[in-house]
């Protein structure tokens, strides 16, 4: 869901349109990458990544604005003219977290993406990208925090040779190069590489999870790498629905937020629906899907095809902004996360963060999320799963009024505690990391 709305600080008067470049008293100018968020401008509904960028951007914009510059990648590489990129952060945070969907707001998001693009595309950002972030002019950080372009770094070398910039990172997950059989037959490789990248590049990684920098540091054991890892958590911010009613249903539902895809485990899902049906008929709970369509979805899609039962019983919702669905979390008898794989897991947290129960996958990363509240299920389990969604939708269950009781100590991480962890990296300039030669 949203990463927070609300009004970002307006331009000041007098600041330069490519952005402000003189260095804040105590603090290394920031040079944050919007690439992923002008790839995705269209789009109705954000995945995780670029909710992410979203609350830097906000962030940034709210906290160091004397000493942030935004560049971005179309084709070339350069320096965006600071009052659009402030535009299109504002426009993307009001289109992704309202209650409807604003097809006008939409059309003015893409207007400003597009120039931006053409900004970019016609090379108009090269040259201040040099002139103005020159390493005379202090100390210099370069912030990418989408994994976008990453395998391509030629363009990051040269910048931090021009310039000096120290290069931070943040580093979402290894799951291609961990779980390649749950991803694109491309992904892998090129994971590997974004991996080689950042272990030439990067000055510090940023990852969301102890589970992520327990696989960065396995995967860089035999490099005897020294690039220092900060685990910050994801903030779960619910602002922009300070007032969640609870959808009403003729019967109980359950939700599921998550891009349809292979390593999301939906088949599982649609198993134990499809095993509720001829078990409990129309007397059987609804489950709500929230999500794009992700790659390798035909097996997914085609046994919702070949039921008519279970079509009854299935919604899916492709493009919903964050209040709707959060309304649509509020009234479920429990959020279903099946992953076989996660970096973190912030629809986990987004639903407990709401008070909503959540049966999930037994994974390290949503443990740490969820710690002892969750009900941890194998995802390979059908009858557990079937019991458990039969258990959770009966009205008054105890099972499920246990989770209640263990939810109310539990406490929702948040972006103020995630962005403090960050401090040193963008506010000091520390020395330059030294590598052993097999980094």
């Amino acid at each position: 869901m949203s990463s927070g709305a609300g009004t970002l600080p307006p331009q000041r008067t007098g600041e330069p349109t490519a952005g402000n470049h003189n260095s804040a008293e105590g603090g290394s100018r920031v040079v944050f990458d919007l690439t992923r968020l002008l790839w995705r401008a269209e789009w109705l509904a954000p995945t995780g990544i670029e909710r992410v960028e979203l609350a830097y951007a906000r962030h940034l914009i709210a906290t160091a604005r004397d000493r942030l510059s935004f560049v971005g990648w179309w084709g070339r590489f350069g320096l965006l003219p600071d009052n659009l990129a402030v535009a299109l952060v504002e426009a993307l945070d009001a289109l992704w977290s309202g209650d409807t969907l604003d097809r006008q707001l939409q059309r003015r998001t893409g207007k400003i993406a597009w120039q931006l693009r053409r900004h970019l595309f016609l090379g108009a950002g090269k040259r201040p990208l040099y002139s103005e972030l020159r390493a005379d002019r202090g100390p210099l950080v370069y912030l990418l925090v989408s994994h976008h372009h990453l395998h391509q770094p030629a363009v990051i070398t040269r910048f931090k040779e021009r310039t000096g910039a120290r290069f931070v990172i943040f580093v979402h997950d290894l799951i291609p190069i961990e779980y390649p059989e749950h991803v694109g037959w491309k992904q892998p490789e090129r994971h590997h590489r974004r991996m080689e990248a950042v272990a030439r590049l990067a000055d510090s990684v940023i990852v969301n999870s102890t589970d992520t920098a327990v696989a960065f540091r396995r995967y860089f054991a035999e490099r005897n790498s020294t690039i220092p890892v900060v685990v910050a958590p994801l903030g779960v911010d619910l602002g922009a629905t300070p007032c969640v009613v609870a959808s009403r249903s003729d019967r109980p539902y359950f939700v599921y937020i998550a891009r349809i895809e292979p390593r999301k485990n939906h088949r599982v899902l649609l198993e134990v629906w499809d095993r509720l049906a001829r078990r409990l008929g129309t007397e059987a709970p609804r489950l709500v899907l929230v999500g794009r369509r992700g790659r390798k979805n035909k097996e997914i899609l085609a046994s919702l095809r070949r039921s008519p039962l279970l079509q009854s019983l299935v919604d899916e919702h492709a493009r919903l902004p964050d209040a709707a669905v959060a309304r649509f979390l509020a009234g479920a008898c429990a959020a279903v996360f099946p992953s076989l794989a996660e970096g973190f897991g912030l629809p986990v947290a987004e639903a407990l963060a709401l008070g909503v129960p959540v049966l999930c996958s037994n994974l390290p990363a949503l443990r740490e999320v969820g710690r002892e509240v969750p009900e941890y299920l194998d995802p390979g389990d059908l009858a557990g799963w079937e019991e458990a969604i039969i258990e959770y939708a009966r009205r008054g269950s105890p099972r499920r009024q246990g989770q209640l009781n263990r939810l109310a100590a539990w406490r929702a991480p948040s972006w103020d505690e995630h962005f403090k962890k960050l401090e040193p990296l963008i506010n000091t300039d520390p020395p330059r990391t030294v590598r052993s030669q097999g980094a």
